[in-house]
């Protein structure tokens, strides 16, 4: 019997595969529960009787959504749903269309994360796609949105009330209660309510809403200012001493200069002490490789990628896993099934670490709307030795694909599509600018020439 897979008709336009086999079938899986779970609308699971359009799944997952497959048109009108959808005081339903009457969901509170897709959503698509008029289309959704969360944060800009799925399924927290992680998840609302005032005012620049701009980047900075207040110490530490604390305030840039390093430390000493098994949940599992990366600690994303041992991204891999889990554990090392009530073996939320894997195992990053500019940036690490990467831009086709020969140094094949322009930036050399067409990079020339 040949086995079928029913989405929305998109066009496939991001490809990776690397040296280690085990990345490559988790990057299938990735893949696989993104095309089981796009059905005219992003849903959670196709397996049980729930199939919801979850807004928090989605808003961690769209940046590696919008690289696999070209999946505006559907998020696009999905989002006009969310709009549809919100309540009259700017509340964002936890899954849209709104389906009543399941009793831990209605009446519909306001929940950070997942609330916030009405902003972070539609940038990202604007990013990868370079269509403005989507981003306004959606802006006064997210409006309404991030003036909600004003009012209920109210002058100390904490938003420390209400119901709050914090950093969701941690694995830390019980079978029973996956909201109960390690992280304080009202941190988690003010962390998101600093990032999404922050990029609803990127949003409004964009669409030159200069008034809304300053205005929103003013709320930014006073709630990132809170945050630190609450949640931080002039050391560095997190009141919440969790990794997802750490990658928040790291990913969101809400600390200040001074306690930048110290935290990136703190947090690399929490994965290696652990070692190196993951202790994130929906929030904190997009983030981490990231914070990581960006305080000198790169060897130790790397290390937690390719951890094997539960919990992990590649132990389900080695339990024969060909989608991504709901739970770390769904299935438990000794072949039964994780107690809990809710329990899937096809949810894409924590395989949102492809879009890490592509930007940075890979090297290719989007740094202006519609891939118009990129960074070509591999950083090589945890004992891959080739990367090869591909996506189809809104203007053509970009790749890379990188090897490390037998001295240490990395070659490179790169395209750039007509009409846009690159930095490459290879280890151990100087940026390059390059414009369209193939190009064969090799550091040890370039060095030579930098000398």
């Amino acid at each position: 019997m040949t086995a079928r897979v029913y989405h929305t008709d998109m066009r496939r336009t991001g490809w990776f595969e690397c040296s280690d086999a085990l990345l490559n079938r988790l990057h299938e899986n990735v893949v696989w529960s993104m095309r089981g779970n796009f059905v005219d609308l992003p849903t959670d699971c196709p397996q049980r009787d729930e199939r919801l359009g979850w807004t928090g799944d989605i808003q961690v997952f769209a940046p590696t959504a919008s690289f696999l497959h070209d999946c505006a048109g559907l998020l696009d009108s999905w989002l006009t749903d969310v709009g549809l959808e919100q309540l009259p005081d700017g509340t964002i339903p936890w899954y849209v269309p709104v389906i009543p009457g399941e009793p831990m969901w209605t009446p519909i509170h306001p929940g950070a994360a997942w609330g916030d897709v009405s902003v972070l959503t539609p940038w990202t698509l604007h990013r990868r796609f370079g269509d403005l008029e989507l981003l306004r289309r959606h802006y006064p959704t997210g409006k309404a949105w991030v003036d909600l969360v004003e009012r209920l944060a109210g002058p100390t800009r904490l938003w420390d009330t209400g119901v709050q799925l914090g950093d969701w399924l941690d694995p830390a927290a019980p079978p029973d209660d996956p909201a109960a992680g390690r992280t304080d998840r009202y941190l988690v609302a003010t962390a998101y309510f600093a990032h999404s005032a922050r990029h609803l005012a990127l949003s409004a620049a964009e669409l030159g809403e200069d008034a809304d701009a300053e205005r929103y980047g003013v709320l930014a900075e006073e709630v990132a200012e809170a945050f630190r207040r609450r949640y931080t110490t002039p050391s560095g530490h997190m009141t919440s001493d969790s990794p997802t604390a750490y990658a928040l305030a790291l990913a969101f840039d809400l600390l200040t200069p001074e306690q930048r390093q110290p935290a990136g430390d703190r947090l690399a000493l929490l994965v290696t002490d652990d070692d190196a098994r993951i202790a994130t949940g929906f929030v904190g599992t997009p983030l981490i490789c990231d914070a990581l990366t960006d305080t000198g600690h790169l060897d130790v994303a790397y290390r937690l990628l390719t951890q094997t041992a539960c919990p992990s991204w590649l132990y389900p891999v080695t339990m024969g896993a060909t989608t991504i889990w709901e739970r770390w554990d769904s299935m438990r090392p000794d072949g039964t099934l994780n107690p809990g009530g809710m329990t899937s073996f096809n949810h894409y939320a924590l395989g949102a670490v492809a879009d890490w894997m592509h930007r940075t195992v890979g090297g290719i990053t989007a740094t202006a709307p519609g891939y118009r500019d990129i960074l070509l940036r591999p950083r090589p690490g945890g004992g891959i030795t080739w990367a090869r990467t591909r996506h189809d831009t809104p203007y053509g086709t970009v790749s890379l694909a990188w090897e490390l020969t037998a001295t240490g140094d990395l070659t490179a094949r790169v395209e750039i599509p007509g009409g846009c322009e690159a930095t490459a930036e290879l280890p151990g050399c100087p940026p390059v600018r390059l414009g369209p067409g193939t190009h064969s990079l090799d550091t040890a020339e370039m060095a030579g020439e930098a000398a």
